[in-house]
């Protein structure tokens, strides 16, 4: 007995050795990477300003240090340095002089400059680093290195499929990506494939086309409807080439959703802002967030694809809303407020729902826990709720807009592999009119 008790020690013990030993590995294989990636490509004098600069190439990050003129060989380790990382840096140009007449790329070389974003807040501002050296070799060494890193980021697109609404909003979506959004792509040598829709679903007529292995990725310049249509295409599309209509399937393409609507619910749940050149730097970064979308069905077929779906008061709104386009955006949406609100009557329905759990972070990992749990939960573990409504909200993002800073939805998240249910139950139309108050402030609901 007391032998086998030694034996279950000694090997208790062992593991615990080797289990500290495989941790130890670990973090010297990281401390080992960080030190590789921090390791030196190049490194030289560049004028930054009126003032020369000891500048310092890694793999992740370009950093510089101003030379004292007084003391040139002095140590300037102890200076403070100035970082730019190249995970922010989308383009990087030789620069040259230029005069009148004159071939571009044929002037006096003058440097390079770094084309890269800064971050204020959620917004994202374009911004330029110049590096002046009047030495062709020398920037050319340097322009070569940068290229190269930059290919290291393989998220970034090179061609890219356009939509764009031009009746959204005030018809500024064309203006929006030939002053903004076009420039910048031109920049970072994206090249695009634009469609200017002329009517409702030409988006999804297109997408059904269209061959989408040559393109990195989709963007829709456009309101919250145009944005649903091109999720919807893209989804419906996935599934087709799946060859599975019911089961979700993830759209193989990124998609971009550059703001040009009324509102923008869902390009400011995404980017946290409603601001053009913030939605362009995040698709030229290839920065990616996973969205959850929702399947709305009748009568057991799928009839949409999208994000967020409203009956009662905020339905029959948008729809009072999008049936007075001829009016101002403003007025329109006061209009459709206050008519809806004069007829409303609330609706006697019946809503079924489960309570979603605390799901796993992996949004592959909550979309397959969620569905397992659906099927093993039986029909008397849904939640029943009969009565009358006067509003329902279901929505799988936050719906942050201009006039709900906290959003419709203010607890949901992105991508958890849920949704929220918001009802409002029959009541006044003051009462009712506090609670849509109440949606225009900070404290939220």
């Amino acid at each position: 007995m007391s032998q086998n008790v030694e034996e279950v020690h000694r090997r208790s013990t062992k593991k615990k050795v080797w289990t500290q030993k495989a941790v130890e590995v670990q973090e010297e294989e990281e401390k080992e990477g960080e030190e590789l990636s921090e390791r030196c490509v190049l490194r030289g004098i560049f004028k930054l300003g009126k003032k020369s600069h000891d500048v310092l190439l890694t793999k992740t990050r370009l950093s510089w240090t101003p030379i004292v003129p007084e003391s040139p060989t002095a140590d300037v380790r102890g200076q403070k340095a100035h970082v730019l990382l190249l995970q922010d840096v989308y383009a990087v140009k030789v620069k040259r002089r230029r005069t009148a007449g004159q071939q571009p790329g044929t002037g006096p070389v003058l440097g390079v400059a770094l084309l890269c974003c800064k971050r204020k807040g959620r917004r994202l501002e374009d911004d330029t680093v110049h590096l002046h050296n009047a030495s062709s070799e020398h920037t050319h060494i340097w322009y070569n290195a940068l290229k190269e890193l930059l290919k290291g980021f393989s998220n970034r697109p090179k061609y890219l499929k356009v939509f764009i609404n031009p009746s959204s909003h005030k018809k500024e979506a064309v203006h929006i990506y030939r002053e903004h959004v076009a420039p910048l792509f031109k920049i970072a040598d994206v090249r695009t494939d634009i469609t200017v829709t002329e009517k409702k679903g030409h988006t999804l007529s297109v997408m059904m086309e269209s061959v989408l292995d040559e393109f990195d990725g989709v963007v829709c310049v456009g309101g919250d409807g145009s944005v649903a249509e091109a999720c919807h295409s893209l989804v419906l599309r996935a599934q087709l080439d799946a060859g599975s209509p019911v089961k979700p399937v993830r759209a193989v393409l990124p998609l971009g959703i550059i703001p040009a609507g009324s509102t923008d619910i869902v390009s400011c749940s995404v980017h946290g802002v409603r601001d053009p050149v913030t939605a362009t730097l995040h698709i030229l970064l290839g920065h990616l967030q996973q969205v959850d979308m929702c399947s709305f069905s009748s009568l057991g077929q799928v009839v949409r694809y999208g994000f967020t779906a409203m009956f009662g008061f905020g339905g029959k709104s948008l729809a009072r809303s999008e049936n007075n386009r001829w009016m101002p955006s403003s007025r329109r949406r006061e209009y459709a407020v206050v008519k809806t609100l004069a007829r409303l009557r609330p609706e006697d329905c019946q809503l079924k729902f489960l309570p979603a759990k605390k799901l796993s972070g992996d949004p592959d990992l909550a979309l397959q826990e969620q569905n397992t749990e659906l099927e093993d939960k039986d029909e008397e573990s849904w939640v029943t709720k009969d009565g009358l409504y006067l509003n329902i909200i279901i929505t799988s993002i936050p719906c942050l807009n201009p006039h709900a800073p906290r959003g419709l939805a203010p607890d949901t998240r992105l991508s958890n592999g849920s949704a929220e249910l918001i009802t409002v139950g029959d009541t006044s139309r003051s009462e009712f009119f506090k609670h849509l108050k109440r949606y225009n402030s900070s404290s939220g609901q």
